[in-house]
């Protein structure tokens, strides 16, 4: 079984001035989240801005990030969407390219019942041979996969993990009774990725560790070594800047706050807009309390 390890960054997609995607500038970006603590990066995700990137695009990031950091970490593609058949299309592409694994959120404003999620993603994963993550974050698909359906996912061979973006602490403790221990639950958020440990989780598909890789896989260690207390303090030490980067819609506040630490990424496409000035003015001081810039 592959290991994704415990600190798996969701990657911006770089854009230039026009908002082409900037295939050299995401290299480089992979591989700075790789020397800052990253074990593997999610390409393509959410916070790569997936729906306005064409499926040529998609795949170009793939080849770009798996030629740059495909030996340091593993590269995991987002491909999933609202269609089975496109998805499986992108997933067989993005296995030919050579990444290590595939993420595939819930089907988003079509609304599927719980018995076409399964039917969904057990499609997927009938069409490679490549492991899944799969992908619960009903705040955007307007849709909550259930403990059980994941209970039924989790009996597919390849698929081998959820990352559960719920909010709901209840949730992901009924997933882990519910599923094998080999079955990976990852945080898909920053504040929640010590609770959901707490109760079995494995580590975080992160925003955060764009600028802070390093304090996050700091605070994972002390928890794995059972400095609870540490693990605590440096939990408590982040959770503003958590917050910062979400003071307005993932990603306009990681790409203002990669800007304001030297590593332009260039903006975000529509209907995506900049941080205004109150919003770069909280991400600022979340950086700076956390000397991460001056």
């Amino acid at each position: 079984m592959v290991d994704f390890g415990k600190v798996m960054t969701a990657m911006v997609t770089p854009f230039k001035p026009g908002l082409e995607v900037d295939y050299d500038r995401a290299g480089e970006l992979a591989e700075l989240l790789v020397k800052t603590g990253s074990d593997s990066i999610v390409v393509a995700g959410t916070t790569g801005e997936s729906p306005t990137l064409s499926f040529k695009e998609k795949l170009d990031l793939f080849r770009a990030v798996v030629d740059a950091v495909g030996n340091d970490a593993k590269v995991v593609a987002g491909t999933g969407g609202n269609s089975t058949a496109s998805s499986i299309e992108l997933t067989r592409a993005a296995e030919e390219i050579g990444v290590h694994g595939i993420m595939l959120v819930v089907p988003y404003y079509n609304k599927p019942p719980q018995e076409g999620l399964i039917t969904h993603f057990k499609a997927i994963a009938n069409s490679t041979g490549l492991p899944i993550i799969v992908y619960n974050i009903p705040g955007r698909t307007g849709i909550n996969m259930t403990p059980v359906t994941i209970e039924t996912l989790s009996r597919v061979e390849n698929i081998v993990g959820v990352k559960e973006a719920s909010g709901n602490l209840e949730q992901v403790t009924d997933i882990r009774q519910r599923t094998p221990s080999s079955f990976k639950i990852y945080s898909g958020d920053d504040s929640l990725t010590l609770p959901i440990m707490a109760v079995g989780g494995e580590g975080i598909i992160s925003v955060a560790s764009h600028v802070a890789g390093k304090e996050i896989r700091q605070m994972i260690h002390a928890f794995q070594e059972g400095n609870v207390t540490m693990a605590a303090e440096l939990n408590c030490k982040l959770f503003p800047l958590f917050k910062a980067l979400f003071v307005t819609t993932n990603p306009i506040p990681v790409k203002a706050a990669l800007r304001l630490t030297g590593f332009d990424v260039g903006g975000v496409r529509p209907p995506l807009v900049e941080a205004g000035e109150r919003e770069a003015a909280i991400v600022r001081k979340a950086l700076a309390d956390m000397g991460l810039i001056s």
